[in-house]
């Protein structure tokens, strides 16, 4: 099939009514201009992705030949002061073919534009460029940053199309472009890992922040990329708050003008939550953009949702109190609470959503909502979660969405006369069928596993320890995933700025926006494996407190 005015409006359609695309990205973001190359690269990949999954879109030169070019400042980058045969843009598209096809000669790029009329006439070339036009085009009218556009349009422009199932002309590398001549070691040294890092991170920032903004009005003197730079900055030190950390973010930033930290918290006040949670799935997509371009990450895996708490909170919680809700624990304490649901298992732990928990919320409400955000981003194969979401409704409806889950179950009086019954027999292990009742008639089938612990503290039933499965207990090694997401919120409180503020917007940002620090450290750590060693072990190699501090130079900090 090929494209009609009809598939491409549906495109463009789609782009416009998805949230998370930003297209074209310069009127999203302070970052680009429209003469932006870095622009004009994050465009062909939100285009490129949505294009190729249209099933009348399966030609690559189509997709070349109908991107929409005209908002680019193309002059910005031509060298050649007087007026040419040749507009840039055209020959843009062109050498964009040619790198398409990984021709190194203008040669066969000629020959291919002289036996192809109908493509001519789509790039609205009405005569044939010949070769030395075309050498002198690239090595002399191009600048290296439109060469290097370029080159990256092409690789995006192969992988979105062989993701889609589209023929390409060559097989695209699937590592990402910042390879070196002095890093070809296979066992880097820590200058090799932090010098790569350095590049990638830069990359990073530039790609997720865009999507954060504080929706201010035009002529503001202090640039917004300055408050990121605080957060992050605060995020370095544990327990800094907004106050301390911006009298030192004054002297060790290279900006004019920084935020106060009180005018930094009411900037932030002023985000509503939900304004916050659908910024921060935004970074995440474009941070999973940039990861799904190698080979080792994969937009599918095993999810684990799970809740965490804040410290302990000891002041007057008097009109707070369905923000600041008891704790998990069975004491007399009160902590704000938040819910995440993040990649685990051989996947890279990113932090796909987060969100604040309020009193009377019900774990299948919270549930529900956080595996709407993660079927956006990724493929959930299985859902891991703790004992306090053992509801049979909750069960019932992530199986309903075609998943498979692991949770343990707490201990009723059925399980522990089975388990007491095991200890009699010296039995480590059984499965059981069991049908949880939902009301009305309704019943949801699981399997019930009894473990029995090594080296237990405990000499009766409690020995053992119960979970529900819809895979039986073939899976229940993967429950082991789940303690992942305990040593990443050990990092991401780390990362968080400290505050006494009982406002509930602040605090839930300050998390959020820790969440995303975390998630940034592990794709840049994953992204500077496979450019090093071409593999990706879950360890990093990349150290936290490394890409914070090369995070905080990006965003302002000499």
């Amino acid at each position: 099939m090929v494209s009609t005015p009809s598939s491409r409006r549906a495109v463009f359609q789609r782009i416009a009514q998805t949230s998370y695309y930003n297209w074209p990205t310069y009127t999203d973001t302070p970052l680009y201009d429209r003469s932006s190359t870095g622009g004009l690269a994050e465009d062909v990949r939100i285009l490129a992705g949505v294009w190729f999954e249209h099933d009348a879109h399966g030609s690559i030169w189509e997709f070349v030949c109908h991107w929409p070019l005209a908002y680019f400042r193309f002059e910005t980058h031509d060298r050649y002061e007087s007026s040419t045969r040749y507009e840039l843009d055209t020959l843009f598209r062109v050498f964009v073919l040619k790198e398409l096809h990984g021709w190194e000669h203008e040669t066969v790029l000629r020959e291919y534009l002289e036996s192809h009329p109908e493509l001519c006439e789509c790039l609205a070339l009405e005569t044939f460029p010949d070769q030395s036009t075309l050498w002198r085009s690239w090595h002399m009218r191009f600048t290296d940053d439109l060469r290097e556009t370029a080159q990256k349009v092409a690789r995006t422009i192969l992988i979105k199309a062989q993701n889609a199932d589209v023929a390409v002309p060559r097989e695209p590398e699937r590592n990402l472009p910042y390879r070196g001549h002095d890093t070809t070691e296979s066992d880097p040294n820590d200058q090799a890992i932090l010098n790569k890092a350095g590049t990638i991170t830069k990359h990073v920032s530039r790609v997720v922040f865009p999507a954060f903004s504080l929706e201010r009005g035009e002529g503001c003197e202090i640039p917004e990329n300055a408050y990121w730079g605080l957060q992050t900055y605060l995020g370095l030190r544990e327990n800094l708050a907004a106050n301390e950390g911006a009298r030192s973010f004054i002297h060790e930033s290279t900006r004019d003008r920084t935020p106060l930290g009180y005018g930094h918290r009411d900037q932030i006040r002023d985000i509503p939550i939900e304004q916050i949670r659908e910024m921060y799935r935004q970074a995440v997509q474009q941070l999973i953009n940039e990861l799904a371009e190698t080979e080792e990450f994969f937009r599918a895996g095993i999810v684990a949702i799970d809740i965490t708490e804040d410290d302990p909170f000891t002041g007057d919680r008097t009109g707070h109190e369905d923000e600041i809700i008891g704790t998990k624990e069975k004491n007399d304490e009160y902590a704000y609470q938040w819910a995440t649901v993040q990649l685990v298992g051989n996947a890279v732990p990113l932090v796909l959503d987060a969100r604040p928990i309020r009193k009377g919320e019900s774990r299948k409400e919270i549930v529900e909502d956080l595996l709407d955000s993660a079927e956006e981003l990724v493929y959930v194969d299985n859902v891991l979660m703790d004992r306090e979401f053992d509801s049979q409704h909750v069960l019932e409806m992530i199986s309903q969405r075609g998943h498979s889950y692991v949770v343990p179950k707490r201990m009723q009086t059925s399980e522990k006369a089975q388990a007491k019954r095991l200890l009699q027999r010296d039995q480590d292990r059984y499965e059981t069928d069991r049908e949880l009742h939902l009301g009305k008639n309704e019943w949801h089938e699981t399997t019930l596993i009894y473990r029995r612990k090594e080296n237990s503290e405990h000499d009766d039933h409690r020995q053992y320890s119960v979970f529900m499965s819809t895979r039986g207990g073939s899976f229940l090694s993967e429950y082991g995933y789940l303690w992942e997401i305990e040593s990443g919120y050990r990092s991401i409180k780390r990362f968080m700025a400290a505050t006494t503020s009982t406002d509930f917007g602040l605090r839930f940002f300050y998390f959020a926006f820790a969440c995303l620090l975390y998630s940034i450290w592990r794709a840049v750590d994953l992204l500077v494996q496979v450019e090093l060693t071409g593999e990706y072990e879950h360890a990093p190699i990349v150290t936290a407190d490394n890409t914070l501090t090369l995070l905080k130079k990006e965003t302002g900090i000499g």
